[in-house]
């Protein structure tokens, strides 16, 4: 007789091979992190001299399941910012708190509760991107998981990188240092290609190829990441991608929600996986997946939770179930993707997406030791009918729950037994987790309480100036003064034609200031638009007034790297008022002093023609001086008609 260390014996083997054999008095031989045999339970008896027999009790005996797509370490910001969208989610809420607390122990932590949940629910090979991913790595190797670990690499700063050089260095050596481990598949995550360049993509894909490992990425997440792709570069996300080469890689690719059938052939002969995300792309709603069509494509599709922050758990036995049912809602359909494929995706098909089907998705001699045991008596899943052969599939995707599996094992090592968690403490990482939850809530609540700080935390605002003088009079005909500016005691230093659409944001506590969405379209002399521009700023409460001239505080300037409706929900004001205007606008030097000429025409709502005197200082006793020559200036331009009025468009509307 053959020697094993393990023999399973009296289970319900599904094999989830090339013909999805099922044993229903089965058996497992298992030597060292590799299964030796599968087969009847009789049969292997007879047949090997284990160092240890365990009777299964009738149990599901299964490979383990595959979560192929997630951001493990972001069980540390489960619940933090829900019912947003995808946009404000992200940039306005995830991304400003991991660039506070994402530290090599943050990610530790979040890795290590992440697996405790996803051993319990049955996972056994996940797959991640995500920042310190060498941490991600160590930790999963302590807990005894088996994972593909991409390093996240971003066109801008991140907790681990202060550019994507650095990113794309660590990268570099993590696949060095761990490239040939027994549990860890190193691999490079360039994020997405609206957070990545040209060059960024084209040198992940390099990386990638160059060692041949995978690379992880987020494709055509969203129907507006399409649009602006169509709308930037004339083409959808996955010919994008295509020519910058980043095919010439073993790519998984997250989401696809959004592609065509074109797209999936593409996918296809680039042999890239798909990793199939229900629940997150349900709650953040970016659309339901054509994973149906994508199947009958012969792509590789896998299901993954993504990450705990945007799901929020890890149950892979819950998206399984979604899976299914979505293709059948989706497409009208039934029959569409039934429980025996849905099963598969978490398995084989998974394992194949990630690329690594070599080693794990199917019990198969020579396929290292990830099983996992369900117990398929409770309850909820009784009774248990034997007439249809596919009985067992529907049981455990349309019934089963992640609460039913009692034992897991990774690499021939149990890491569960009786539903008792071997290689983590629980209580250990829940009271750790809690910790980060309190100086967590105190970052955002103190952050929440001012326009100033949510503004730095998105765009790296900057305070622009102490002071700003403003003067206007309102005026018949803008002819005169553009005749006035001539005077020899005027230089001219240059001339801008503006359209401006500006949407202001008032707040219930007035001292926060009023934050202004502006969109300048420069005109051409021939009237068309060359170029756009959006900013923000925050405009301070006015100090006072001298001389009919208004001195405000200093202004905060952002850069408007969003869409306006992406600012509406990130600073949820109370009220908003737009305003549109036509702007000639020259920058001149009167009496040795710089000034900005404003000669506006405002269209919406219809106030009227108005000429504007605007200048900066730093300084009180210099915005005194230069009160005096505005107010000069205005009545000179103007021939003496009118008034100054030291208030802004926006005070006129109140």
């Amino acid at each position: 007789m053959e020697k094993v260390d393990l023999l399973l014996t009296n289970a319900f083997v599904l094999t989830m091979d090339q013909e999805l054999r099922q044993i229903p008095d089965g058996a497992v031989a298992v030597q060292g992190d590799h299964i030796v045999a599968v087969g009847g339970s009789r049969e292997l008896v007879e047949k090997y001299q284990a160092g240890q027999t365990m009777d299964c009790q009738g149990k599901v005996l299964m490979p383990g399941l595959v979560n192929a797509h997630t951001h493990v370490p972001m069980t540390l910001l489960r619940g933090l910012a829900d019912d947003l969208r995808l946009d404000v989610w992200l940039l306005g809420y995830m991304m400003p708190v991991e660039r506070e607390f994402v530290s090599p122990d943050f990610v530790r932590l979040g890795t290590k509760i992440a697996c405790a949940e996803m051993i319990r629910s049955g996972v056994t090979t996940f797959a991640d991107m995500y920042y310190f991913e060498e941490d991600v790595a160590k930790a999963a190797t302590e807990a005894g998981m088996r994972a593909l670990c991409g390093q996240t690499v971003l066109k801008f700063p991140s907790p681990d990188a202060g550019s994507y050089e650095e990113s794309l260095a660590a990268a570099r050596e993590f696949i060095e240092r761990w490239k040939g481990h027994p549990l860890i598949v190193p691999a490079v995550a360039p994020h997405a290609p609206y957070t990545c360049t040209d060059e960024i993509l084209r040198a992940c894909a390099q990386l990638a190829a160059e060692y041949d490992v995978p690379l992880h990425t987020h494709l055509s997440e969203t129907a507006q990441e399409v649009e602006n792709m169509r709308r930037d570069e004339g083409m959808p996300v996955i010919p994008y991608v295509k020519k910058q080469g980043l095919f010439e890689a073993k790519v998984l690719a997250a989401h696809c929600v959004h592609i065509d059938e074109g797209e999936m052939r593409t996918l296809y002969h680039a042999r890239a996986g798909v990793a199939h995300n229900p629940s997150s792309n349900l709650k953040l709603a970016s659309g339901v997946a054509p994973v149906q069509k994508m199947l009958e494509v012969g792509l590789n599709v896998g299901i993954g939770t993504d990450g705990p922050a945007s799901n929020n758990d890890l149950d892979m036995f819950e998206e399984i179930r979604l899976a299914a049912f979505l293709a059948k809602v989706s497409t009208g359909d039934p029959t569409a993707l039934p429980a025996q494929t849905a099963l598969l995706m978490a398995t084989r098909l998974g394992a194949q997406a990630m690329h690594m089907s070599e080693w794990i998705g199917s019990l198969e001699p020579g396929k290292r030791a990830d099983l996992i045991l369900v117990d398929l008596s409770p309850l909820h899943n009784s009774p248990r009918f034997t007439r249809d052969p596919n009985g067992v599939y529907s049981q455990l995707v349309y019934a089963a729950k992640s609460t039913d599996v009692t034992d897991v094992m990774v690499n021939g090592r149990w890491l569960m037994r009786d539903r008792q968690l071997l290689t983590l403490q629980e209580e250990e990482l829940l009271k750790a987790g809690q910790e980060y939850a309190r100086q967590i809530d105190i970052f955002l609540m103190r952050r929440e309480q001012s326009v100033l700080s949510k503004l730095i935390a998105i765009g790296g605002a900057m305070e622009e100036e102490s002071f700003e003088i403003q003067a206007k009079v309102k005026v018949e005909d803008l002819d005169s003064i553009l005749k006035a500016l001539k005077h020899p005691s005027i230089q001219i230093e240059r001339k801008r034609h503006y359209r401006e659409y500006d949407t202001y944001f008032f707040f219930s506590d007035a001292q926060q200031g009023i934050l202004r969405y502006r969109e300048d379209e420069f005109i051409d002399d021939r009237g068309n638009v060359t170029n756009v521009r959006t900013r923000l700023t925050l405009i301070g409460t006015h100090e006072h007034h001298e001389q009919s001239v208004m001195l405000s505080r200093s202004r905060y300037l952002a850069p408007a790297t969003h869409t306006l409706r992406f600012y509406r929900e990130y600073f949820k004001p109370v009220r908003e008022v737009e305003i549109q205007k036509d702007r000639l606008r020259f920058l001149i030097h009167y009496k040795d002093t710089e000034f900005f000429v404003n000669l506006d025409t405002v269209s919406q709502p219809e106030l009227g023609k108005f000429l504007e005197i605007k200048s900066r200082t730093w300084s009180r006793a210099d915005a005194q001086k230069k009160t005096a020559l505005a107010v000069e200036l205005l009545s000179a331009l103007s021939g003496g008609k009118g008034e100054p009025v030291s208030v802004d468009y926006i005070d006129m509307l109140k």
